[in-house]
């Protein structure tokens, strides 16, 4: 029974170990090369296939961490607490137990040098406050950068059902990475760095090491991904960004990769114009429909009027929108009527009006009928003398009706009520208001000519008055900045031009972290000195911090 169980279990090794490869073989290949200074396509296989990303997704893990130093979300030197979950994330590793703090900087290092999935984890929780918190933002982040076909669900890049990207959203964010943070940048061609707790040797150091001109970026590798790799090299004026994924081994993958970036550096232009990224774009998930309803009211005629009736209040007047049709008839037979009313207080000379059609206007005192609501005994009382509104006649029509026949009331004074005043002949003019008067009837002509403007141009005089004593002016002078007494030293220069460009160019590039402090240049026996200062301790160690972020000398100097 021993020896058929021993067969068994040989027979099962022989299985797995023939198998293995096969597997890795099986893993999809793509691959895609982009000119970095441009981003057009070069060269490009299953470039938009989903595939596992594996490691290459803590690209994405440290541009998020970048992001959120230049927002001022967190510092190099935050601390993050180590969860048990990210303490037991499998190799590669960096060996965090579960309840420790660890300063950014060296998580950064961990996950960009070595790979590290925990150090990755802790960055996610620390920046997010969970790891589907995280993988979300990375996400929405890839949304924002032009990275159509990928999702994350982790900071590591383990494998994971609905954790994917391609080789050309990879080298999207692998230029992005070089543009968008160049003062980080140069930490994805370290072969080792300081991650606190131990020292730590880069996963790509044998690329970096055998192709020339290569700085970055990133491996990866798991069993359903294969060997991935993006990397960026330049020569000259040219830089090359590519991406391999689905290797069957770290040599054949390099080996790809070599000649993706011969092939890229060979058709590359040696002269283009360099068009860095946009800002990332952000754009909502969900959308949120908003209904408006807008009343709308349909015009009203004289057959279709409809009868409003408040059971508190008596019947309204007629709306303005009620337009009654008046027939020429109708206006006979008013003016008839209201001639017939008037023929008491005729002249002196007796002469009377008879009855007819219309009368003939005379100049200036036409009248003006149009289709508005008109009540022939309202036209009656409106042709009598004595019926003037501001005479107070108790048969006035309400101030409702009459708005109701004027969209566009004048003010009612002696001018305007002159207008129904009969002509000096003794025949009784009818004028009728509408919206768009008649020029011999507006009333605007009898007023009087305002006041014509004075064309004078009055100037302030610079001169004090005379008599009058000259205001006190107090003039504040200060050195510079009162920040504080810490500042940051650049080194030492043979020249006072070499001192003041160096100060000039960080001060440019590191306007965020410097704030108002002031550059000063340090006469001394052992050459100029090149220093900010007029700044607090906290502000001068992350000035310094991201300062030297860019390969450049830096020294915090306190009082």
């Amino acid at each position: 029974m021993s020896r058929i169980t021993k067969k068994v279990r040989l027979g099962l090794m022989i299985l797995i170990a023939w198998a293995m490869p096969l597997a890795v073989a099986a893993a999809p290949f793509a691959a895609f090369v982009m000119d970095a200074r441009s981003g057009q396509e070069i060269y490009a296989r299953n470039a938009d296939t989903r595939l596992h990303p594996a490691s290459l997704t803590k690209m994405m893990t440290l541009y998020l961490a970048f992001n959120a130093i230049e927002r001022g979300q967190v510092r190099l030197d935050s601390k993050f607490l180590v969860s048990s979950h990210a303490a037991s994330q499998p190799p590669s590793r960096l060996g965090l137990k579960a309840g420790q703090r660890i300063e950014l900087r060296y998580l950064i290092r961990a996950a960009a040098v070595k790979s590290a999935n925990d150090a990755a984890t802790v960055i996610g929780e620390g920046l997010a406050g969970s790891e589907p918190k995280f993988a979300a933002q990375m996400t929405q982040m890839a949304r924002a950068l032009g990275m159509r076909n990928t999702h994350f669900r982790n900071a590591n890049g383990l494998t994971t059902e609905g954790h994917y990207s391609t080789a050309r959203d990879m080298t999207i964010l692998g230029r992005r990475l070089f543009y968008d943070f160049p003062q980080y940048y140069s930490i994805f061609s370290r072969r080792s760095a300081d991650a606190g707790i131990a020292t730590v040797s880069s996963t790509n150091r044998r690329f970096l090491d055998s192709y020339d001109g290569a700085d970055g970026i990133k491996t990866g590798y798991t069993r359903a991904a294969g060997f991935n790799l993006t990397a960026s090299a330049k020569r000259g004026s040219k830089r090359i960004v590519a991406t391999v994924l689905g290797g069957t081994s770290t040599a054949h993958r390099n080996a790809t990769m070599v000649q993706l970036l011969d092939a890229g550096f060979g058709k590359a232009p040696n002269r283009v114009r360099e068009v860095k990224p946009a800002p990332p774009v952000f754009v909502a998930e969900k959308k949120v429909r908003r209904t408006v309803q807008v009343a709308s009211v349909a015009p009203r005629t004289a057959s279709s009027a409809s009868t409003v009736r408040l059971s508190s209040s008596d019947r309204p007047v007629a709306r303005a929108s009620t337009v009654a049709v008046v027939t020429p008839a109708a206006i006979s037979a008013a003016i008839s009527r209201a001639q017939a009313a008037a023929a008491p207080k005729a002249s002196s000379s007796g002469a009377t009006l008879a009855a007819s059609a219309r009368p003939n206007r005379k100049p200036g005192t036409g009248a003006v009928v149009t289709n508005a609501a008109v009540d022939p005994e309202v036209l009656a009382r409106a042709a009598r003398p004595e019926a003037r509104p501001e005479e107070g006649d108790a048969s006035e029509p309400s101030a409702s009706a009459i708005d109701a026949a004027r969209p566009a009331p004048a003010p009612r004074d002696d001018r305007s009520a002159s207008l129904a005043a009969p002509a000096e002949t003794g025949s009784p003019s009818l004028f009728v208001q509408t919206a768009t008067p008649q020029p011999e009837s507006m009333a605007l002509f009898e007023a009087p000519a305002p006041a014509p403007r004075s064309d004078a141009i009055i100037l302030t005089s610079l001169e004090p008055e005379a008599g009058s004593e000259p205001e006190t002016t107090e003039i504040v002078t200060r050195e510079g900045s009162t920040g504080g007494n810490w500042g940051v030293t650049l080194g030492l220069f043979r020249s006072q031009r070499e001192a003041e460009q160096l100060l000039l160019r960080t001060a440019l590039q590191e306007s965020a972290s410097l704030g108002s402090a002031l550059s000063r240049v340090a006469n001394t026996k052992r050459g100029f000195e090149a220093n900010f200062v007029g700044m607090s301790k906290e502000t001068a160690e992350l000035a310094c911090n991201r300062i030297a972020a860019r390969q450049q000398d830096c020294r915090v100097i306190g009082p």
